[in-house]
């Protein structure tokens, strides 16, 4: 098993735990909802009761329907908003990577976008200065001799890098590469969260 693979069960080990957290916490909050709706819709019956039989029945029918598409839709937007949540704490755990595991992800990520192996990698200023060096020079030994090169510039990223190739930008930040893989990954991810 690879450093990679290590850090990948890593962060779906943690993201896993996070996520078991945040399931509990969501079905705890979909359970209030429902009984806050259950709560409502009884208290309309009643007075609709008094009222008369045959209104009472088909009234209730009508704000049960809407009722439950309230829930269903309010228990749809806490879903949303935990798989949000998750897609933000692997964006944290991949910014937190040890210092090793991060240069070795990073080098694997420049390697692989790389098409000419003469490209330059922009870094945000602290990751430029915490790990920039050790990144090109993984990269470029994972290119078998590459030319990739550190840029002065810095950009305003959440980790990860930009790989510039004169009018070409390879967008490498961890931010960005969550996003590509979003949709591939939200199905997987609200599975996993809400069996």
């Amino acid at each position: 098993m690879n450093g990679i693979e290590k850090i990948i069960q890593r962060i779906q080990s943690d993201a896993k735990a996070q996520a078991d957290e945040i399931v509990c916490q969501a079905r705890a909050q979909a359970q209030e909802i429902l009984d806050s709706c259950e709560m409502q819709g009884d208290r309309q019956a009643r007075a609709i009761l008094e009222q008369g039989h045959r209104t009472a029945q088909q009234r209730r029918q009508r704000l049960d329907s809407a009722l439950q598409m309230e829930c269903r839709n309010q228990i749809l937007q806490t879903k949303q908003q935990i798989i949000e949540q998750a897609f933000q704490l692997a964006l944290e755990k991949l910014r937190s990577l040890p210092q090793d595991e991060s240069v070795a992800l990073l080098a694997k990520l420049a390697a692989g976008a790389s098409s000419t192996g003469r490209e330059q990698l922009i870094f945000s200023r602290a990751d430029r200065d915490a790990v920039g060096r050790a990144v090109v020079a993984a990269a470029n030994q994972r290119l078998g001799g590459g030319g990739l090169t550190l840029a002065e510039e810095t950009r305003e990223i959440e980790g990860g890098f930009i790989l510039s190739g004169g009018a070409v930008e390879v967008n490498c930040s961890f931010g960005a590469l969550l996003r590509a893989h979003r949709e591939r990954l939200a199905g997987p991810v609200a599975a996993a969260l809400f069996p």
